[in-house]
């Protein structure tokens, strides 16, 4: 982005036309419907992390485990900032599947977005304890949470890759 700034600049002062101006201006970084897949990249950054944070806990490298669960949790609340922000410009886009792809996309779907409704408090509630050090009722409470959080990162991954990739409806096929 930068560059594209230097050269906007110089071309402004050398008196280009509005057309070339107005055309720099209008690039973005990044267009909205690049977030579902940056959405799902995040969410696969999520289940890696949070798969080898307990891979490594479980051998007591709680060091390690501390770095993974932190790039989860951020890894994570970046994919909620873009969800929110895809969906409050593109709306609803999974209808428009029936068969065999219904029978298995919106059950998957549903169980999906019931648990991840319950994902953010369940991850809220497990660092607490953390940072009151009461390790005990961390490791309760997160052997509840990580099997929950796991499933819902895969599973955002698999209704990408079912919505965008591999069946996409009509209304996402033809861009709508």
């Amino acid at each position: 982005r930068k560059p594209a700034l230097r050269r906007a600049k110089r071309l402004q002062r050398s008196g280009c036309g509005t057309k070339q101006w107005s055309q720099l201006q209008s690039r973005s970084l990044m267009a909205i419907s690049d977030l579902p897949a940056l959405n799902a990249s995040l969410n696969f950054t999520s289940t890696i992390f949070i798969s080898l944070g307990w891979w490594l806990i479980r051998r007591g490298q709680w060091r390690w485990h501390i770095a993974c669960m932190i790039t989860a949790l951020i890894s994570s609340s970046a994919f909620l900032a873009g969800y929110l922000i895809y969906h409050a410009h593109a709306g609803e886009k999974s209808s428009g599947y029936h068969g065999l792809i219904a029978w298995f996309y919106f059950p998957m779907l549903a169980s999906h977005i019931l648990l991840a409704f319950a994902t953010l408090p369940l991850v809220i509630l497990t660092l607490i304890p953390v940072f009151r050090r009461r390790w005990d009722k961390h490791r309760r409470i997160a052997r509840w949470t990580m099997p929950i959080w796991l499933y819902v990162s895969v599973t955002g991954v698999l209704v990408y890759f079912i919505l965008y990739q591999w069946f996409p409806p009509a209304s996402v096929a033809l861009g709508r």
